[in-house]
């Protein structure tokens, strides 16, 4: 059985959320440069098949490997041949789903092309597919790995797969331009690059497991057919609900694949257009999780915390650290969403070279928000034991935003597409929130945090509007709106801290999860 102290426990929980945290932003970042050397319809057609690469990353990361984790760590029996055995069984478990979703994908690819209304998007699926054969050997050997607490295996090979998958994505794009490839083989090159920087994450972590000899669980004989079934049960409904949990806005990516295109040409739209409309709504996927990211990290810092207190029975803790993390989830996810909003054509201009498509950003840029809070109350709700109430909340809202495109973006285009994604999001993060509060009572917190936030929303949104009004006499490309965006980065958000600090919305320990914390406590009207 794998026992470490606790220590390394927290030691290994900070590197892997160093490590996720440089995988997100690295995630995000490169599909600007990309979109800018490829142009809205090469970004259309890569981010048609990228929710399936996404799909597959989060079962590799978040998904399996905490169920492997757990199986490991909660072997009570202390003979290695248990372990062993558990770790097999997953293993055959897991090689099992990633055959299934390679031969889906691989050999369904030309029917699901033709369901997402682009049959040049074939081989981009069948080369997507292949990633699915890595998912077995990352998750077993990453699960396995973390319940023993040591995370730096799980954390390099994150760090370089996705570095590794990022340069080579560049790359494609910058020379098979150049050389007058199509665009959509410009793409199969892209996607080839996930798959590349896989399996040199599976190769570090293969190199991991001959130096600690972890390779000889998977030699040890005995694994019976119930031990298989049992242990399969467990990864694949527990695996699942897990996933879901990490894959809210890629299913709503994937859902806008299948849809967008085909509605929009099967509305009238001309075929190219269509292309370059669906890339433009795809400018905000970096967007949102950039924002998403800022938001998430200081408040899912918290989520180890209720899991400890959950698992002393301790309420107070459980009450005071759920407050907190709604508390600063609040802050960061409405700032980060109005902000966003206000400063959204010169950030359109800046990153992407035009503000085409601004009105429909803006909007979805909403999704910051709900994004958000789905994330840290799904954290509270799964250390708290209840899972299965999470996927179904899940599922819910996936519902909604499949009818709210078949319904709105034959009607609006792309913003029927960004209502239905905030619809959809804002309905699953009023039953998380309700849900949490019949546990924990987070409503009286909320209420009494937002008059404040409120405030400050306030106070940016006049300031900022004003600068923008001020700036409105330059003409300028990029450089003009460059400039704009980042001094209203600044301006905004001083503003917006500002009066946040001003009314103690938040407490010094709050803060404290904040970058700069002492020098912000200075100016807190709740300091001690």
């Amino acid at each position: 059985m794998p026992t470490q102290p606790t220590n390394q426990y927290m030691k290994g929980a900070f590197i892997l959320t160093i490590a996720a945290f440089i995988v997100k932003i690295l995630s995000a970042v490169y599909r600007v440069p990309y979109q800018n050397i490829v142009g809205d319809i090469g970004f259309y057609i890569y981010q048609q098949v990228y929710p399936i690469y996404g799909i597959g990353m989060i079962l590799a990361t978040a998904g399996f490997p905490v169920i492997i984790s757990k199986l490991a760590a909660e072997d009570g029996t202390g003979k290695r041949e248990f372990l062993a055995h558990r770790m097999q069984a997953a293993l055959i478990t897991l090689l099992f789903v990633g055959i299934v979703l390679f031969s889906c994908f691989f050999f369904g690819a030309s029917l699901i092309a033709q369901w997402m209304g682009d049959s040049q998007l074939t081989s981009l699926i069948q080369m997507t597919a292949f990633m699915f054969l890595l998912l077995p050997f990352l998750s077993i050997s990453r699960g396995y790995f973390q319940s023993t607490g040591d995370m730096l295996p799980t954390a390099t090979s994150q760090v370089a797969e996705q570095t590794v998958r990022v340069l080579i994505i560049m790359m494609a794009a910058i020379m098979l331009t150049r050389r007058g490839y199509s665009l959509y083989d410009v793409g199969s090159v892209a996607i080839a690059g996930s798959f590349i920087g896989g399996a040199i994450g599976v190769g570090i972590l293969l190199v991991y497991m001959i130096k600690r000899k972890t390779y000889a669980l998977f030699f040890i004989k005995g694994l019976s057919w119930k031990k298989l079934y049992t242990t399969a049960q467990i990864v694949l409904i527990h695996g699942a609900v897990f996933c879901l949990s990490g894959m809210v806005l890629i299913l709503f990516q994937f859902v806008d694949s299948f849809s967008i295109y085909s509605l929009l040409t099967n509305s009238g739209v001309e075929i190219e257009e269509a292309k370059a409309l669906k890339g433009i709504f795809d400018r905000g996927q970096p967007l949102i999780q950039l924002g998403t990211v800022v938001a998430s990290s200081f408040s899912l810092a918290l989520v180890p915390i209720v899991t400890a207190a959950w698992m002393k029975d301790d309420e107070q803790t459980i009450r005071m650290r759920t407050a907190s993390a709604m508390k600063i989830t609040l802050v960061v996810a409405i700032g980060a969403t109005i902000g966003l909003i206000n400063i959204m054509k010169p950030t359109n201009t800046m990153l992407f070279a035009n503000e085409q498509g601004s009105a429909v950003l803006s909007v979805l840029a909403v999704s910051i928000l709900f994004s958000s809070l789905i994330l840290i109350c799904t954290g509270i709700l799964q250390a708290l034991g209840q899972v299965l109430v999470v996927g179904k909340y899940i599922l819910i809202g996936l519902i909604i935003k499949i009818i709210g495109n078949y319904i709105a973006v034959p009607l609006w285009g792309t913003m029927g597409a960004s209502l239905s994604t905030v619809i959809g999001l804002a309905v699953m993060a009023m039953l998380f929130i309700w849900q949490l509060h019949k546990r924990v009572s987070i409503l009286p917190t909320i209420r009494k945090v937002l008059p404040s936030i409120g405030l400050a929303a306030l106070g940016m949104t006049l300031v900022l509007q004003l600068w923008l009004f001020l700036f409105s006499f330059w003409e300028g490309g990029r450089f003009i709106s460059a400039a704009l965006s980042l001094s209203s980065v600044v301006l905004g958000a001083s503003v917006y801290l500002g009066v946040i600090l001003k009314n103690g919305s938040l407490t010094e320990e709050e803060l404290s999860f904040f970058p700069f914390s002492s020098k912000l406590n200075r100016f807190n009207s709740n300091r001690k």
